[in-house]
């Protein structure tokens, strides 16, 4: 079976995904926690901007790590299942 599209790629990237999920809510609660103890904010505004620059960093987080982790799973499905890329 060829292609993109086979069992093993697809259930590695699944796994790896859900791998993903959880190693990006460790390190965004992590940095979440660190970044929130660096909160110099000395008004209202200043604390939801800060707030809203701390979600953007848990978005950019998660865009780089999820895909990372499928795409690692979809790799090592292929390679153990011995389809090879």
């Amino acid at each position: 079976m060829d292609g993109l599209a086979n069992p093993a790629g697809l259930i590695g990237a699944a796994i790896g995904a859900g791998v993903g999920w959880i190693d990006y809510r460790i390190v965004s609660g992590l940095v979440t926690r660190k970044l929130r103890e660096t909160d110099r904010s000395a008004t209202e505004a200043e604390r939801r901007d800060y707030e809203r620059r701390i979600v953007l960093a848990q978005r950019i987080l998660m865009v780089a790590i999820v895909p990372v982790f499928a795409g690692l799973g979809y790799w090592l499905g292929r390679t153990i299942s011995g389809w090879g890329i």
